[in-house]
């Protein structure tokens, strides 16, 4: 897949060579669940406390970075490119995000009650508490492969054309 791109795209991938291959959440369930949000939904963004990458011998996403993202049998699905980055703590997140994260009925509400049971259930595996003061990084991303999701606006399987605002 990553070759695929890397030829179709290769300006993009010569700027960011660097790519990460993973799935969302902490079951094969969940990340089915999130995959489906990602490529026939409305999700367009992801939060992940910043250890959680230093834990995994990654380093943080930076803008333009790319990861291959997998469904919860481990194969790749799609490519995603970090498009907007941000490090904050757990009451930063507003309502855009929330939205733009795609999961449960897009409120903030909802998004706050969610990600604190998993933070609460993840973290509790790996032996420590989570505080709402602990870092997370907050992500925009795109779809940029396969060809047929590359583009495609949130909630459609419609590419977006030039004349689209």
């Amino acid at each position: 897949m990553w070759d695929e791109y890397s030829i179709a795209h290769p300006e993009p991938v010569r700027q960011c060579p660097e790519y990460t291959v993973e799935r969302f959440g902490d079951s094969a369930v969940l990340a089915d669940a999130l995959l489906d949000e990602v490529i026939h939904g409305s999700k367009r963004a992801t939060s992940t406390l910043a250890r959680e990458f230093l834990d995994d011998g990654q380093p943080l996403p930076r803008v333009g970075s790319h990861w291959i993202a997998c469904d919860g049998a481990g194969l790749p699905r799609v490519i995603l490119k970090s498009v907007e980055l941000r490090i904050g703590a757990f009451d930063s997140a507003d309502a855009d995000f929330a939205r733009d994260e795609g999961e449960d009925d897009r409120s903030l509400e909802s998004w706050r009650h969610e990600h604190r049971k998993y933070w609460q259930r993840t973290e509790a595996a790996r032996g420590r508490t989570w505080s709402e003061d602990d870092e997370i990084v907050f992500e925009r991303f795109l779809i940029v492969w396969p060809p047929a999701y590359a583009g495609q606006r949130p909630g459609s399987l419609e590419a977006d054309s030039p004349t689209d605002p």
